[in-house]
């Protein structure tokens, strides 16, 4: 059982997850640049204001952790799982978490993140 409230866990999990989504959104803005397309800008545009979107969630992230004590590390992958230790107030916690199931949630932000700017123009 976990002595992290949930509010405190899910800001965790999003100072795992957004860096991951920042690293493939960075990915594709590559290959974007250098794809044949006719008409990259408008690609380019939406993946570059997803970035700073993101880039500014994490830093709101990291700055509540600062501020309340709270630290994720990595500290072991193999190819089925990566473990993080939750410190959360002086608790540590290690909590495993099932590859595919990140992979997962990191489309699934990419997916909520560029959506919502598309839907918002």
């Amino acid at each position: 059982m976990t002595r992290i409230p949930e509010g405190d866990r899910d800001i965790m999990e999003q100072a795992m997850y957004l860096p991951m989504v920042l690293i493939i959104l960075n990915r594709d803005l590559n290959v974007v640049e250098k794809s044949p397309f006719k008409l990259k800008q408008p690609y380019l545009d939406l993946i570059e204001e997803t970035m700073k979107e993101i880039q500014r969630e994490l830093a709101d992230v990291k700055q509540y952790m600062k501020k309340n004590n709270l630290q994720v590390v990595e500290t072991k992958r193999d190819d089925a799982f990566t473990m993080y230790r939750f410190i959360y107030k002086g608790y540590e916690e290690n909590h495993n978490y099932f590859n595919p199931r990140i992979r997962n949630k990191v489309q699934e932000l990419m997916e909520a993140y560029l959506l919502k700017k598309h839907l918002s123009r």
